[in-house]
């Protein structure tokens, strides 16, 4: 991994798009702070296309699609994208799985959340599940006091065992039937809202994350860069950011947008 200020003018003239997640990438301890919005709208305002990738249910990626400067958001964990026509005044909500097959996903899923939870003590349901569509995430230190890593790694076993992708965020472990992940539901969107091709276009897209479960997006991106909490995953991602930054968190998101906008300013990134 290489400073991000490492980045030459060239390769950061190209880029035209950044996915980040969005938890301890662009949110500080919970927070979105003001800032970090502001970078986002930043990026906005220069022609660079953002979009939130994360594992946050349906329903916080629709306020997301329709408040933030951003062109549309990749949600729990790939199962979704909304993007917002601020024009037609219009929400597009693309799902990798039909209807049908979400509400029975649903049941599978209740039951073996009655699993993890007896298996594991000290583990939740996350807060945020009434509002999510596919997936399921179990809370191991967003609301709950933090669990042990082993304990972590149980509750992504019980999810394998029971035949579902299990994925661990910074805050919780989300768990779904189905085979799609970020990257795949990002190659959809940005063919259909972008117009782009994730793999012929791959100079052009920057992707920031921080944590296990952006090892796919670290992997596939020749830009990809992680804030400076990642570090403590050396060692255990499949494949590493191929930046990173001084600052953890949102002051890391920071780094990479000024990094981004200064060659648009022709300024000079300190070093």
């Amino acid at each position: 991994m290489r400073p991000i200020c490492e980045m030459s003018d060239e390769v950061a003239r190209q880029v035209r798009v950044v996915f980040a997640d969005i938890d301890d990438t662009i949110t500080e301890e919970g927070r979105l702070p003001a800032h970090s919005y502001a970078a986002l709208e930043a990026l906005d305002n220069a022609g660079i296309a953002v979009a939130p990738v994360t594992g946050r249910p349906a329903g916080w990626c629709d306020m997301i699609a329709r408040f933030w400067p951003v062109a549309g958001v990749v949600g729990e964990n790939g199962a979704l994208y909304f993007a917002y026509d601020r024009g037609e005044r219009r929400m597009r909500r693309v799902f990798a799985a039909s209807e049908e097959q979400r509400a029975a996903n649903r049941v599978r899923l209740r039951s073996l959340a009655d699993r993890i939870l007896a298996d594991v003590p000290g583990c939740a349901v996350a807060a945020d599940q009434l509002y999510r569509e596919a997936d399921l995430a179990i809370d191991f230190c967003e609301d709950v006091t933090p669990l042990r890593e082993a304990d972590v790694s149980r509750i992504a076993t019980l999810f394998a065992e029971a035949g579902a992708t299990a994925k661990v965020s910074s805050i919780h472990v989300n768990g779904w039937f189905g085979d799609y992940d970020k990257l795949t539901m990002c190659r959809q969107f940005a063919n259909d809202i972008l117009h782009l091709d994730i793999a012929r276009d791959n100079a052009k897209i920057v992707f920031v994350g921080d944590s296990p479960n952006d090892a796919p997006m670290f992997g596939f991106f020749a830009n990809s860069c992680g804030v400076a909490n990642v570090r403590q995953f050396i060692g255990a991602l499949p494949a590493e950011p191929a930046y990173v930054t001084k600052a953890t968190s949102a002051g890391g998101f920071i780094e990479v947008a000024e990094r981004l906008l200064a060659v648009r300013q022709d300024r000079h990134c300190a070093p």
